[in-house]
């Protein structure tokens, strides 16, 4: 059994300033992703706070109590490859950066935080050398096992030191997708991938954009394992602090609406690119850089709620029989806010074959194959991972499944599936 322990955060873990800008609070909660097996489920889960905050001085938001990430990390249930989806965009993205930097069986790519090679399998089968640095030893041995060059590790200053020493090279593609929440030492982190780039070398990151968040009242996507919630201003701050400029960005859909950033080395004669410019104009006239941007979050979480807990109230009087699918971590934050228990969702499927057979932590829901569920007959289903909600309704639909679908971010929402 995993031990994990916490630490409350009295100042920035980017610039020491003041977490003095109150976000949003959801209260003590378990480890998302700490799933349960069946031979425990009377112990009782450790919870920790989950309150995020904002710094005074570099409007980073974060939590203000962490959990160690060596004990979230290496053993870890997330797979990327489990979604058909992911898959296309990293295969899009591998593509668009082999055109874009030409890169050929001289070039050198590596992934921070490269999970099961879903991303890297791209590069290998062009047949560029890359490297996969992923500190969760059972994803990275999938990777391994699909022919994905890895190493077991947590990533910063260190490991880009030993990767410069042992290759001899600095990478000329460096890619950080979906880490950058995931890093306690966001200092560390980053110095790394600077002195990684060398002179020349890209760092392309994707990091959900906390103006959608907002925006969306995306409060799900609060968890222990995402140690901090990202802006371009935030990124731009921490990134030029370790000599490093973002030079380009994209607008993505992904996570319910995400950044890609494009940096390498500061240098006089970088010139930002135009969506550049609009976004950084976007984030000044939504206010980002003033408190009054992260107030007002809380109450909009509360309404969401309580719309929430009402449905299941009804649906529970009603007779109706209630499952969900997807047990993402954003649905074990959504569905601990709300209170919610087996009494009120009999169960939940997913794909990942690491979750099956589990329970939820903190509402204890068991954890089912996508056929189980199916045969279980519920009248609804709830989709929590809806970020990709159109191609669970496309699946499930597909199998002849007839029954309803219900979401509830950014507001409660039905959707009839008629046959």
């Amino acid at each position: 059994m995993t031990i994990l322990k916490g630490r409350a955060i009295t100042s920035c873990r980017a610039c020491s300033g003041a977490l003095s800008i109150p976000f949003c609070d959801l209260g003590a909660q378990p480890v998302a992703n700490s799933y349960v097996a069946m031979e425990e489920r009377d112990r009782p889960d450790p919870v920790f706070p989950l309150n995020v905050r904002v710094c005074e001085r570099c409007k980073l938001a974060q939590l203000d109590h962490v959990v160690d990430a060596g004990a979230i990390f290496s053993d870890y249930a997330y797979l990327s490859s489990v979604s058909a989806g992911w898959l296309a965009h990293a295969r899009a993205f591998s593509e668009t950066m082999i055109q874009r930097l030409g890169l050929d069986a001289e070039s050198f790519v590596v992934e921070v935080a490269s999970n099961d090679g879903y991303l890297l399998r791209n590069f290998v089968a062009a047949g560029i050398p890359c490297l996969g640095i992923e500190p969760a030893a059972n994803v990275a041995a999938i990777a391994v096992a699909a022919g994905i060059p890895t190493e077991t590790r947590f990533f910063g200053r260190e490991a880009a030191a030993a990767i410069l020493r042992e290759r001899n090279r600095a990478p000329d593609l460096i890619i950080a997708n979906n880490v950058l929440a995931h890093v306690p030492d966001v200092e560390d982190f980053v110095a790394g991938l600077s002195l990684l780039a060398g002179d020349h070398g890209i760092v392309s990151i994707e990091a959900p954009h906390l103006v959608r968040l907002v925006e969306n009242v995306q409060f799900d996507t609060i968890y222990h394992e995402h140690y901090a919630y990202w802006s371009l201003l935030a990124a731009e701050r921490v990134l030029n602090r370790h000599g490093l400029a973002i030079v380009d960005v994209e607008r993505l859909p992904t996570h319910g609406g995400s950044l890609r950033l494009f940096a390498r080395r500061a240098e006089s004669s970088l010139h930002p690119s135009p969506m550049l410019e609009a976004i950084r104009a976007e984030e000044a006239a939504a206010g980002l850089d003033s408190p009054s941007f992260y107030d007002g979050f809380e109450p909009r979480v509360r309404a969401v709620l309580d719309a929430f807990r009402t449905y299941l109230d009804e649906s529970r009087a009603a007779g109706r029989k209630v499952a969900a699918y997807g047990a993402a971590a954003k649905g074990n934050t959504f569905l601990n806010a709300v209170g919610a228990t087996a009494d009120d969702i009999a169960l939940v499927a997913d794909a990942n074959p690491l979750k099956q057979g589990r329970l939820l932590p903190g509402s204890r829901i068991p954890i089912v194959s996508p056929d189980a569920l199916l045969a279980a007959q519920p009248d609804d289903i709830v989709i929590l991972p809806w970020n990709i909600a159109p191609e669970i309704m496309r699946n499930l639909s597909a199998k002849g499944w007839k029954g309803r679908f219900v979401t509830a971010i950014p507001s409660l929402s039905i959707h009839e599936n008629s046959p």
